[in-house]
């Protein structure tokens, strides 16, 4: 029953056109469940799930929200695909399948990298460029991946494409620029596979340096397409800084940055610290992690391209001492050789930065059961507005 309820409630008709009114494609694309809900709402549900999740392990301080939670998105990314009726659409897989959603603007992304993404979407129809099939294997256009930086505003476009060959390569990239002259950087990347992976081995730089730069914690930041960096420029900051209070860093220490992407962490702390040594086995990452070492001119920290797992394993069976370790895993959470190696290397303290609470609440377990460290504290961050993705810093020590 639609009618409005005699006690004033709202109908599920009411509700369901309120919530198109936020967003057009809500309920249909799957990239956020809480558009409808006041963001005070937002945060009280997301403190209690951390709640449930992990206060057996220690306090879980008051979630960290945003002023403005809206457009937070640095990277935005489009998939392509030709649909009946339509043409080239551009958008976002619908939930649990590869059907494309066309989505014209999102309530989290960044609005600059959405009109780039339409301008290519219409760019391509008068080329006459065609849309990758991924059931045929035909076509061009797969995918659109647009960086901006949140404090420089440089702005990368790469184009995904089937084949090396953009047609038409400089009158197109002339009109996108002249469309929007804002953009730093445009880069070819060749995906020819049978794939769910959004980008492929090879790449092109087709216009500018081939990379962005950002600041964040104070610090320089390059960024390539390929390498790892928080979506949330002004929520990582945030969380950076409550990781850093945790490590509670005298500037004597040795530091370990496990998982450690670009450098960002390691070099936000590098200047409390001793000596800080980061591992990521990402090759694009790590390059970009001694190149932002040299920008920022800091000396003391060495990054190395390895498992984090193996490298721990290694400096616990060469009797290293570690002060401080700052984990920050994929959702998927740590290893049990990281976590072993981890106890065996006894640093004072760990900082654990999780993007997943189910598995922080895990290797928590894992740790506390096979060892002598426990939780002191943990704090929410709110890194995902509008979405049901919690972000959680904790601190643990023998």
């Amino acid at each position: 029953m639609d009618k409005k309820s005699v006690d004033g409630r709202e109908s599920s008709k009411e509700r369901r056109e309120r919530q198109r009114s936020l967003c057009p494609v809500f309920g249909k694309c799957g990239g956020c469940q809480f558009v409808d809900m006041p963001y005070k709402a937002q945060l009280k549900k997301k403190q209690k799930q951390a709640e449930l999740l992990l206060k057996e392990y220690g306090k879980v301080r008051p979630i960290i929200g945003m002023e403005e939670p809206a457009h937070y998105r640095n990277k935005v990314h489009a998939v392509f695909a030709f649909q009946k009726g339509r043409g080239i659409v551009s958008g976002t897989y619908q939930e649990k399948s590869h059907r494309v959603v066309p989505v014209e603007s999102c309530l989290l992304e960044n609005q600059k990298a959405g009109e780039i993404i339409q301008s290519v979407r219409e760019l391509a129809k008068s080329f006459k460029l065609k849309a990758y099939d991924e059931d045929s294997g035909y076509g061009l256009l797969r995918h659109v991946l647009v960086r901006v930086g949140h404090i420089t505003g440089e702005i990368m476009v790469v184009l995904v494409l089937g084949s090396p060959i953009l047609p038409s390569k400089k009158h197109f990239i002339n009109e996108l620029c002249k469309l929007h002259p804002e953009i730093t950087t445009i880069l070819i990347n060749v995906n020819n596979k049978r794939t769910s992976m959004v980008l492929g081995e090879k790449e092109q730089v087709i216009y500018g340096k081939g990379y962005i730069e950002d600041e964040l914690c104070g610090r320089r930041f390059k960024i390539s397409a390929k390498s790892f960096y928080q979506v949330n420029s002004v929520q990582t900051e945030a969380l950076y800084a409550k990781a850093a209070e945790y490590a509670r860093l005298t500037g004597k220490e040795t530091v370990v940055d496990a998982y450690c992407g670009i450098g960002t962490i390691a070099l936000a702390v590098a200047g409390q610290a001793g000596k800080v040594i980061g591992v990521e086995l990402n090759k694009d990452a790590v390059r970009d992690a001694v190149t932002n070492a040299r920008i920022n001119q800091i000396r003391n920290a060495d990054f190395y391209q390895n498992d984090a797992g193996r490298f721990l394993t290694q400096m616990a069976d060469a009797g290293e001492k570690v002060d401080v370790v700052f984990m920050d895993p994929p959702r998927s959470g740590s290893t049990e050789e990281f976590l072993d190696a981890l106890i065996r290397i006894r640093p004072e303290r760990v900082v654990y930065i999780s993007c997943e609470p189910e598995t922080l609440a895990r290797d928590l377990k894992y740790l506390t059961g096979k060892s002598s460290y426990r939780v002191q504290e943990m704090t929410p961050v709110d890194m995902f507005p509008f979405t049901g993705n919690i972000e959680v810093v904790c601190l643990l020590s023998k």
